[in-house]
């Protein structure tokens, strides 16, 4: 499917080029030859303007083109000029100004003498002739230089496309590798609360050494289980969606710190474990208040499975420069290699793979980044002298 979609932006590409080198080329020799017909008509009507009195260079310096001025009489029968500058007999003259009149045209083309005629009016009528063998040997001097260009211009646009192509479709193919992996991982993590639900239900079916209730509390366990996954899919879907941001507005996000925390306290306590707070007033953000919160309550709750026996986590809130809030949740671990201090964010990713087993899928801080993504912020891990920090950083009001 990713050939096909290179294959058709090239085309689309070079069709779109192609069509633009070719009109501009085109415009280019139209325009080039209608300045040579209008620069040879000005010359052959100054060629026929008569010199005055006194001059015997009656044309301008800058005129070039060879011109044959035939005056006739004033019953067009007769005319004066000659011929022999072009090869021309008088037979072939009179046929020439035949050819002129009968073409009832102020100016044309001979073909068969490969001359441009312009009928010049005033005290006398004027037949002007000028030879456009010239004219068209540049006209067509130029046409083949445009086809050379364009041919040229072809094979430069063709690979710039095919460049173009790759780098335009290279995060489509990331985003289709992440929904490969996206779908295998769902589908392992579903597989085995699956698998125990259906063994448990056999079971039932055919009673034996195990109890009713031991079969019935497996299935109850693996159904929550498989809820809590499909809950933080459908989560990460409305994340994804990015319905959400239509509903942001000023909030207090120091008193939203400090409100997600409240519930989390109890639970530290039975894990002993210490919950610190280091929150600076008055730091208002614009947003959504229950997904902002929803970043302080993962956090925590990575946090607490995660830290040491008997650590202290440390939540914090604070100003950093004039527009920005930085929120920083730390706790004394096991320190997190740097290669994967990135890869944590990536869906259903885990350092340790046995965490499934306590609810923990692999998605909550993918959930949180993109729900600081949607509020403009940036979101990153850090691990230090046995301490993990997670830290997003928001934009906040004065």
């Amino acid at each position: 499917m990713l050939k096909r979609l290179r294959v058709k932006l090239v085309c689309i590409n070079m069709a779109l080029l192609m069509t633009m080198l070719c009109v501009i080329l085109g415009l280019v020799v139209r325009f080039t030859r209608a300045g040579l017909e209008a620069e040879s008509l000005r010359m052959m009507q100054a060629a026929a303007r008569p010199a005055p009195p006194g001059h015997h260079n009656r044309l301008p310096e800058d005129f070039r083109l060879p011109c044959l001025v035939l005056r006739l009489s004033r019953d067009g029968q007769a005319f004066t000029g000659d011929g022999a500058p072009y090869g021309l007999s008088r037979a072939d003259l009179e046929a020439a100004v035949q050819r002129a009149a009968a073409a009832g045209a102020p100016a044309g083309i001979l073909e068969e003498y490969g001359l441009r005629y312009l009928w010049v009016g005033g005290p006398e009528t004027c037949l002007v002739l000028a030879d456009v063998s010239q004219e068209r040997a540049a006209l067509s001097h130029l046409a083949r230089n445009c086809v050379l260009a364009g041919c040229l211009g072809f094979g430069i646009l063709l690979l710039v496309s095919l460049l173009l192509a790759r780098w335009a479709v290279r995060p489509v193919e990331r985003v289709w590798e992440q929904q490969r992996q996206f779908v295998a991982d769902a589908s392992h993590e579903l597989k085995t609360p699956l698998t125990v639900i259906m063994t448990s239900a056999e079971l039932l079916q055919n009673p034996g050494e195990t109890s009713s209730r031991q079969l019935a509390a497996n299935i109850l366990t693996e159904s929550r289980q498989m809820r809590g996954l499909v809950e933080s899919l459908l989560e990460l879907a409305r994340v994804d969606s990015g319905a959400a941001g239509q509903d942001h507005v000023p909030l207090d996000l120091s008193r939203l710190t400090a409100d997600a925390i409240l519930p989390f306290e109890a639970l530290f306590f039975e894990r002993g474990l210490s919950l610190a707070e280091e929150i600076e007033g008055g730091i208002t953000v614009r947003g959504c208040g229950a997904r902002l919160r929803q970043i302080v309550e993962i956090f925590l709750d990575n946090a607490q499975k995660y830290s040491a026996p008997g650590g202290t986590v440390t939540v914090s809130l604070k100003r950093k420069g004039r527009a920005r809030c930085l929120l920083r949740v730390s706790n004394p671990g096991e320190a997190i290699p740097g290669e994967e201090l990135s890869s944590i964010f990536k869906r259903f990713y885990r350092l340790d793979r046995a965490r499934s087993l306590n609810g923990s899928y692999g998605l909550g801080l993918s959930i949180a980044r993109g729900i600081a993504e949607e509020h403009h912020g940036k979101i990153w891990a850090e691990s230090a002298g046995g301490i993990n920090a997670f830290c997003v950083e928001l934009p906040a009001g004065p």
